[in-house]
């Protein structure tokens, strides 16, 4: 069986070493010390301040809301936030599970990623955030999305949970916004077992969002507001540490992977265009084939050689009746229906890429 990915393994022994470290100090959560160093480490090695590490990626994005006004006591009766349909369900259902109404506009057909072009016309008196994904680690329009923030005083999240060591024009892309969320799940580049971050722009949200993390608790008989249990672990913080000691040769194989795949479909399917600007961290391999019957024949004949691919992202979420009843999106609709992500891990060898490759070939003569 090959996967569509397999979750980063780093060196036992040297996990061993950090577990060692837990038993000594017998300090298994609240801010240990791993956490503090995975943070001041991150920090460094993704060239940016303000972050705080949380219990997953979901997590990340509901205390941005909340810090930020987006949801909560503050942000009105009807909330809305404009967002992408073209995404993991988790953008637009920690909206809604918040009490944020996602309000969905179409995506650039080249980037996919939210078209700023589209933004305008979606804000009304409600709206108090646009939530924008840097989908597979391709750079949104920032600079017009920070233009349109500003004119109509909104706050602006950005899903960036597929940008771990993405540059865009020389500094980190999660530089941009009122506040970058990441995922550190097993399945992606860089990983906790299960974790997350928030990247802020002002120091006084970072504080207030320490607390909110802790039930809002801020000392032993002080509680200031509402807050959550929204922590990160010593046992993830070592597994973290780990990976991110490794994260180059893991970088370096899945580089290889995506250029081999590029050089070999080149002419069979359809590549998200990528910004120039960008130092891409080849997390994902997405394709979009001609249509939706010749992606499900791909996908088929993988399945029956016990090679799995996924549909990401499908559904459109805009048609996702959990979220409410929204427009279509004819652009993210058309790209949902036609794309898989193919294999793409640190372990995938030559010989099974080569398998993928030719059965794909095979379908598409």
């Amino acid at each position: 069986m090959i996967p569509v990915t397999k979750p980063y393994f780093p060196s036992r022994e040297k996990l061993n070493k950090y577990l060692d470290g837990i038993y000594d100090r017998q300090w298994l959560t609240n801010n240990g010390q791993l956490v503090q160093e995975l943070t001041s480490r991150l920090e460094e090695y993704l060239g940016v301040e303000n972050l705080l590490l949380v219990g997953n990626g979901t997590l990340a994005l509901q205390i941005a809301y909340r810090v930020l006004g987006v949801s909560g006591e503050e942000a009105g009766q009807h909330p809305e936030a404009i967002t992408t349909p073209f995404s993991f369900i988790a953008t637009a259902s920690s909206l809604k599970w918040d009490g944020v109404n996602p309000v969905f506009v179409d995506i650039d057909p080249g980037t996919w990623c939210l078209d700023p072009k589209n933004i305008e016309t979606a804000i009304n008196a409600n709206t108090r955030a646009i939530v924008p994904v840097h989908v597979f680690g391709n750079a949104c329009e920032v600079e017009a999305i920070s233009e349109l923030a500003n004119k109509h005083n909104l706050k602006v999240i950005y899903d960036a949970c597929h940008t771990f060591g993405v540059q865009y024009r020389g500094e980190s892309l999660l530089k941009h916004g009122d506040a970058a969320t990441l995922s550190f799940h097993a399945t992606k580049l860089f990983h906790t077992g299960e974790g997350g971050a928030i990247i802020f722009k002002r120091k006084e949200d970072l504080e207030r969002a320490k607390k909110l993390i802790n039930f809002g608790i801020t000392g032993p008989e002080s509680i200031e507001e509402l807050g959550v249990n929204a922590k990160l672990n010593e046992l993830q913080a070592a597994m973290g540490l780990c990976v991110l000691d490794e994260i180059d040769q893991n970088l370096a194989a899945r580089a290889d992977i995506w250029r081999r795949y590029k050089q070999e479909l080149n002419d069979k399917v359809q590549f998200q265009n990528i910004s120039e600007d960008l130092s891409y961290n080849h997390a994902y391999f997405p394709a979009v084939f001609e249509t939706e019957e010749q992606a499900m024949a791909v996908a088929a004949a993988l399945k029956d050689n016990s090679i799995q691919v996924r549909r990401y992202f499908y559904p459109s979420l805009e048609s996702v009746a959990c979220l409410g009843d929204h427009p279509v999106m004819p652009i993210s609709n058309n790209i949902s229906r036609r794309i898989l992500c193919l294999p793409i891990y640190e372990q995938l060898t030559g010989y099974e890429q080569r398998t993928i490759i030719d059965i794909i070939k095979s379908e598409l003569v």
